[in-house]
């Protein structure tokens, strides 16, 4: 499919910055980001897919595309960009994180696997009735059964 240079540079540009791109799996609308056709948009990134620029998943009439190592050095090539210049998915982040009041999204967090989660030490559930006779739990004898008389 032909498609001008300046459509090719605006989906090319967008996809190397970001490191991810993502398109709805209908051709009759503009790209949701970019001012460009949808139809070539996924084209284009199906031409990087069979190259092995890039990777594709397909969910829900949604196509997710992920740049890999041999793409992010073709796009640096095609778009004349630095050895430094590296995809947002690539560059790390100094965040800092501060803890809220304790109680709050910002406190003192366990583990799911943390000891301390679950019931007490003193939990001891009962499932038997008096007597040690178990109904209603498991395949086979005990639900809802009537009573046979002794005869």
């Amino acid at each position: 499919m032909l498609v001008s240079k300046k459509n090719r540079l605006t989906v090319y540009g967008s996809l190397f910055s970001a490191g991810v791109m993502v398109a709805k799996k209908d051709f009759k609308i503009k790209h949701q980001e970019l001012n460009v056709p949808n139809l070539e948009v996924v084209k284009l990134m199906q031409s990087l897919r069979s190259r092995g620029y890039v990777r594709e998943t397909f969910s829900w009439q949604w196509y997710y595309y992920y740049l890999t190592e041999e793409g992010i050095e073709y796009l640096r090539q095609y778009l004349h960009l630095d050895e430094n210049v590296m995809p947002l998915t690539l560059q790390r982040t100094n965040a800092t994180y501060t803890t809220g009041p304790a109680g709050g999204r910002g406190g003192e967090r366990r583990r799911f696997d943390d000891k301390r989660s679950g019931p007490g030490a003193g939990f001891n559930p009962r499932y038997n009735r008096e007597g040690g006779e178990q109904r209603g739990f498991g395949r086979g004898r005990g639900g809802y059964r009537r009573e046979e008389s002794a005869e």
